[in-house]
């Protein structure tokens, strides 16, 4: 079997073990329509693709013909030595021609499907990070990696190894097939009478081959999750301070043993298809020399039709094979691209108008007007198939805010409080936009936050939360996040006003540390300062605090209130409080319970009104004494 044939056969192999399901699952209209809208820009490429995929099987069967060519003069000694040099010099040049035509289209095939992988995950991770806060909650992180990877990769192989395939196995078959023929009628049919003892069989092996790679997907995508989560540092932590390290490796064991038999299982079954693929060639071989030969004897045959004959059958049986199952290739290709496109069409909540403008200079004012909100449904921000566990959900959204109105002066600072679930973080993630309200407004300068420009709002708004996130990489980069220009003196000096520079400087590679996965390397109350230092970076006029010392030690919390100090100074601040004692001095304050404000006022006033808030305070000041029961 020569190398075409022995390719040709993987090709089948791969066919046959992908999972027949996908040919029952209905496409939406216009899936057809988009996927030739993504290869447009490579019309080009993919014609001379495929002219050069053509020019391929057409010298796949010439080959042959001009071996039996120099065969017939040789045995009937009616050619001269040089026709038949000619001839073998003819085949030789075929043979480095095609040799080009292989690594041209290898060339094209590489430039269309790394191009298509390009644009399709640029287009991907572009809509994916404008998609609101409430699709990332929902989402299983590992299902949408594998949109921007296993889908993307697998849609890509519909302009390189299906297109390809299918192209070069039809005319190869058509080609392969006519010209033996014209060559003899009788023994190509008999060659095909012999398809159906592979191909059934092999329809057969390749169920249950689909059945034990399905299963080995499942296992691996089980092991990666797992190792995901533990190998992050939380993860990590939580198995050592519950002992359970041997527990996890069995566990793991298990899965990977299952793996492992599912692995050499599948190895058999491919080493038997394989072997049946060239046991039913070497008998069609065998019938060709034989019957062949015969009619060779009775003259009704040259003895070069019959090398030819030979030679065109090892070219015939890969591509019959690879054909019989090209509904599901072709679906396979489909169904990825309608995997790609399902999260393409998920349309984000948070839009920008057509006509909105930037926030007004000067004006940085807060106001909540007659404002509800509700959290949106599944079904308006996510996927069930990015979820690993998707259930119904019962009923309508559930109301979290209920009228909510007050105004945050210019420069002045306004606290909410509250217990925990009362709505005072979903209070603050309305004025960023991360959701949008469902009725009444939020203005920021006095403009609906729905008809300002989405970089402006952001460009005016710094928040710390109380676990403030940062990459796993230097100090500096984190910083240069807020603001891409800052100079190395910014830099300094926004690490001056969030106490933090003199700890940087003592590190060995200051500025250029590493801080770890998720800021791990930190402590808590260094990874807040690092978190005010890239708000001061930033200077926006609108500044939210949620619960930025709700985690910290009292020496920590002293040096991050100090920080804050500096960052809070002439801008506009809501601040989330989790303990009563960082916002006695406030503006206002107010007492969230239920989605409503309950009460409002100054720390004196709440108090003397002996209501909510003076009952919180109670709470963790009893006794003159301050309490650790947290607020939220």
């Amino acid at each position: 079997m020569d190398v075409s044939h022995s390719m040709t056969s993987m090709a089948a192999m791969r066919s046959f073990r992908r999972d027949p399901s996908v040919t029952g699952r209905e496409l939406p209209k216009g899936t057809v329509r988009r996927i030739l809208g993504i290869a447009r820009p490579y019309r080009r490429e993919l014609i001379s693709f495929l002219v050069l995929v053509v020019a391929s099987s057409v010298i796949g069967v010439i080959t042959p013909l001009l071996a039996g060519d120099i065969v017939n003069r040789i045995a009937g000694l009616d050619g001269t030595a040089g026709g038949i040099v000619r001839i073998a010099l003819i085949i030789a040049g075929l043979a480095v021609v095609d040799a080009g035509i292989s690594l041209t289209t290898r060339w094209f095939s590489a430039r269309i499907g790394e191009g298509v992988i390009y644009d399709l995950r640029g287009r991907v991770f572009e809509h994916v990070q404008r998609m609101p806060v409430a699709f990332f909650t929902r989402t299983q992180t590992g299902a949408l990696v594998s949109r921007l990877n296993n889908d993307v990769i697998g849609a890509q192989q519909a302009f390189t190894s299906t297109l390809s395939g299918v192209v070069s196995n039809v005319i190869g078959l058509v080609l392969t097939a006519g010209v033996m023929l014209t060559l003899s009628w009788q023994i190509t049919l008999l060659s095909l009478v012999m398809v159906p003892l592979f191909v059934l069989p092999a329809r057969r092996v390749g169920k249950r081959l689909s059945e034990i790679t399905r299963e080995s997907y499942g296992l691996n995508a089980s092991m990666n999750a797992t190792m995901t989560e533990r190998f992050n540092v939380a993860g990590a932590l939580l198995v050592k301070l519950f002992g359970r390290p041997s527990a996890e490796a069995d566990a793991f064991r298990g899965r990977a043993a299952r793996v492992r038999d599912i692995g050499v299982l599948s190895a058999m079954y491919g080493r038997a298809f394989f072997t049946a693929l060239t046991l039913v060639a070497a008998l069609a071989t065998a019938l060709v020399y034989g019957l062949g030969g015969w009619l060779a004897f009775t003259g009704s045959l040259s003895a070069g039709d019959v090398v030819a004959l030979a030679l065109l059958l090892s070219r015939l049986y890969g591509p019959l094979t690879a054909l019989a199952n090209v509904r599901v290739d072709v679906m396979s290709a489909m169904v990825s691209f309608d995997r790609v496109f399902e999260v393409l069409d998920l349309e984000p909540m948070i839009r920008e108008a057509p006509d909105a403008v930037p926030v007004p200079a000067g004006d940085r004012s807060v106001e909540f007007d007659g404002v509800s909100f509700s959290y949106p449904s599944a079904s308006d921000v996510s996927l069930p198939s990015l979820e690993e566990v998707s259930l119904p959900e019962h009923g309508g959204p559930v109301d979290v805010l209920h009228d909510v109105s007050f105004r945050v002066e210019p420069g002045h600072l306004v606290a909410l409080v509250g217990h925990s679930g009362a709505g005072k973080s979903t209070i603050a993630n309305l004025v960023p936009r991360l959701y949008d309200v469902t009725g009444g407004s939020v203005r920021v300068g006095g403009v609906d936050v729905r008809r300002l420009t989405l970089d402006s709002l952001r460009d005016s708004i710094g928040v710390v939360s109380q676990d403030a996130h940062l990459f796993h990489d230097s100090i500096r980069a984190n910083l240069l996040y807020a603001r891409p220009e800052a100079t190395e003196a910014d830099l300094w000096t926004a690490m001056e006003g969030a106490r933090i520079a003199d700890l940087v400087r003592s590190l060995p590679e200051g500025l250029d540390t590493v801080v770890g996965d998720r800021g791990y390397r930190m402590s808590g109350g260094e990874k807040q300062r690092l978190a005010i230092a890239r708000v001061l970076l930033k200077a926006p006029g609108i500044v939210i605090l949620d619960e930025a010392t709700a985690h910290l030690d009292s020496e920590s919390e002293v040096a991050v209130q100090h920080a804050l100090d500096t960052a809070l100074a002439g801008r506009t601040s809501l601040v989330i409080a989790h303990r009563l004692s960082t916002i006695r001095a406030a503006d206002q304050i107010l007492v969230v319970d239920g989605g409503r404000i309950a009460e409002s006022g100054t720390h004196e006033e709440l108090l003397a009104l002996g209501g909510r808030y003076a009952d919180l305070y109670r709470t963790q000041f009893a006794d003159g004494e301050r309490r650790t029961v947290p607020v939220a």
